[in-house]
This record gives structure tokens, sequence and C-alpha cells, in this order.
């Protein structure tokens, strides 16, 4: 597995984003969706603020968020990107198969994007990601920014209501 030290938190605004909004959802009864934590091991220790200063993975992860929302299971990862497009290098094969498993279980699979350089928020379906992954084999390597499709709107309390465009695809 890969080495982990000192990259911080990169995409930590976006992921406390969607915590917030997971907050919300769950305080008003819409959803129940929790962070994944990406199993690691620590290998050296900070004793004197108890940190972790260098760690590896212990096994690959699935996706960042999971949970049920009004009684359909939902997965799903969060990518943030500066570039014009979501290079596909930054989603892994483990992660392609395990949308595709859950899916085949009935739940929705799904990404939030957020493009850094002009702060838009999307929502690429698992069937839209799996047809760039496939064609990226002879093809591109990345989704293009004209490509998105459902952007998703920051409401004026700071909640990235995803659920709204989840619930078009039911």
């Amino acid at each position: 597995m890969g080495y982990w030290k000192g990259r911080g938190l990169r995409g930590n605004s976006f992921e406390q984003l969607i915590n917030y909004t997971n907050e919300i959802y769950e305080k008003n009864n819409l959803a129940l969706i929790e962070k994944i934590p990406t199993p690691i091991k620590p290998i050296e220790l900070n004793n004197s603020n108890h940190t972790i200063s260098l760690a590896y993975f212990e096994k690959k992860s699935t996706v960042d968020y999971i949970g049920v929302a009004q009684g359909i299971a939902i997965c799903f990862d969060a990518k943030e990107t500066a570039q014009k497009n979501l290079p596909l290098k930054n989603i892994h094969e483990h992660q392609i198969e395990f949308m595709e498993k859950f899916e085949r279980q009935k739940g929705i699979s799904f990404l939030l994007v957020h493009f850094l350089f002009n702060d838009k928020y999307f929502y690429l379906p698992f069937q839209d990601l799996k047809q760039a992954w496939e064609r990226s084999i002879h093809g591109r390597k990345s989704i293009a920014y004209e490509d998105f499709q459902y952007e998703i709107n920051l409401s004026k309390n700071y909640v990235l209501n995803y659920l709204e465009i989840v619930n078009q695809f039911l």
C-alpha cells in the first residue's frame, strides 16, 4: 500500500461542506450518510501532541461516503480539481468496481466534483463515470468540464443539496 506523510488535507473544505450538508440531511430526517475513513497503520507517532507523522494505508478504500436516503442506498466519492477537467487517474479501478457492485444491488453511486477554477459543484452519475472510464482505456484520460451536466447550487445557508439531483435519478 501507499505511504502518507504530511500531504495535508487535500479537498478538506469540500469535505467539510459535504459533512455539514450530511448533518443537515440527518437533522431533517432526509438521509443518514457517513464519511468512511481510509484505514491507516501508524508507523511514527509524535508523543508530545499525539499526532501521526508517518503511516501507510492498510487497504484500498472504497468510496468516501455511504448511507441511505429515504430508503435508497447511496455511495459516492468526492473529487476536487483545479483543472478544467477531472483526471481519471484520481479514480481507482477498485472504486469503479465497488460502485458497480453497489449499483447491482439497486443502490445509487456517483461522484460529487468540485471545480476550483470557478468554484462550481457537480453531480456525476455512475453511468457517466463508467462510460468515461471505459473510454479512457484507449482514449481521453479525463472528463472535460463541459461534459458535466448536473450542477449543484450552494444554498444561502451553505448546504450542497446533492440529494435534489439524486432524486432525479430515482
